[in-house]
């Protein structure tokens, strides 16, 4: 008998491939069924990658199937949704970024698999970057002393036509906001990640460019909880898309790099040699140029924290903290001032 973990997908717009190439390329897991409310969007994605079994109905896919893990890939404001039913059918959950798009619906996610002993994990595919993983090590043992500015700058191209292939893009109650909801929240999430927790923003956010609700260009001057000051930059709105850029100072040392390999790697105690990284990110200006290598180590990850009953890479409570963080940036647009983030956690911002 296989020990194959069996996983399925629910929902299958353009990330899911993502999610079932990494699925089908582990040699522990088994995708067993596809989902999505339109059949033909389904069975294509369960085609190209060999599956049986088709389903336009999660919740009936969940009490028919032997199901182990779903990876959840439907649009962000339906995240909750499926994860409860997951939950209460006693299947691991990895979800799609964001967690989801209000407060009350990540915590009812958390809550949720928590109370039926499942596992949420949130794929956050920057944080398995070498060059994130370094910049990470060298803060944390002070290579640049105090750290000083700590900035991101997520400069993204989506085309008009990219924002009307699907009705929920570009919408508060579906996508939960634009350009960093849906795109920069890889960037928002790492610089946290890196630098620390934030205290409080001041932000700038409009459509600009696009026909859309949401934001497709935004500007936010952030306070961290160590002292340290830094700007987020996010758009989907400038051609050609840019390099994802960081860029971290501190008082001892200064580190940049971009989805193409670290820039500068400079420290006043030392002279190390700039470190080489083995792999990068794309899609700046296409979403299908992401690479798959970080989602098949989420979807490797998710297996082994079932087999050893340990929390995933990025757990729900870690994985909120971004959509924390642009609820506040969106409040702050929406009101002028600076928001602080303890005092923001309960926003619901529609």
């Amino acid at each position: 008998m296989s020990n194959k973990k069996k996983v399925v997908i629910v929902g299958a717009g353009v990330i899911s491939a993502s999610h079932a190439r990494a699925i089908t390329a582990h040699q522990e897991a088994k995708l067993i069924a596809i989902c999505d409310i339109e059949q033909g969007k389904a069975e294509k994605l369960a085609n190209e990658f060999g599956v049986e079994k088709v389903y336009t109905d999660y919740e009936e896919m969940f009490e028919q199937e032997d199901i182990d893990i779903v990876s959840v890939c439907v649009p962000s404001g339906l995240h909750a949704e499926v994860t409860v039913a997951a939950a209460k059918n006693g299947i691991h959950v990895l979800c799609e970024k964001p967690l989801d798009i209000t407060n009350e619906k990540m915590t009812k996610m958390i809550e949720a698999c928590k109370s039926y002993d499942v596992k949420l994990g949130a794929v956050y595919q920057r944080r398995t970057l070498d060059a994130a993983i370094k910049t990470r090590k060298a803060i944390q043992e002070g290579k640049l002393g105090k750290l000083v500015l700590g900035d991101a700058y997520l400069k993204y191209y989506r085309s008009p036509e990219y924002y009307k292939s699907a009705g929920w893009r570009g919408t508060w109650e579906i996508d939960g906001g634009g350009a960093l909801m849906n795109q920069g929240i890889h960037g928002v999430d790492l610089i946290q990640w890196m630098v620390g927790d934030v205290d409080s923003v001041f932000a700038y956010a409009a459509p600009l460019v696009r026909d859309v609700e949401v934001e497709d260009t935004s500007v936010i001057a952030v306070k961290y909880k160590n002292g340290s000051f830094g700007v987020i930059q996010g758009t989907t709105s400038v051609y050609p898309g840019q390099e994802t850029r960081f860029e971290i100072h501190g008082e001892k040392g200064s580190i940049i790099f971009g989805d193409s390999g670290f820039k500068q790697w400079d420290f006043l105690d030392n002279d190390e040699e700039i470190p080489q990284v083995s792999n990068t990110e794309g899609g700046s200006s296409d979403p299908k140029a992401i690479s798959n290598k970080g989602h098949y180590i989420f979807v490797d990850d998710m297996i082994q924290a079932i087999k050893e009953d340990r929390e995933p890479l990025v757990p729900g409570e870690e994985a909120r903290k971004a959509v924390d963080l642009l609820l506040a940036i969106y409040e702050s647009a929406r009101t002028g001032k600076e928001v602080q983030l303890d005092a923001a956690n309960q926003l619901n911002y529609k």
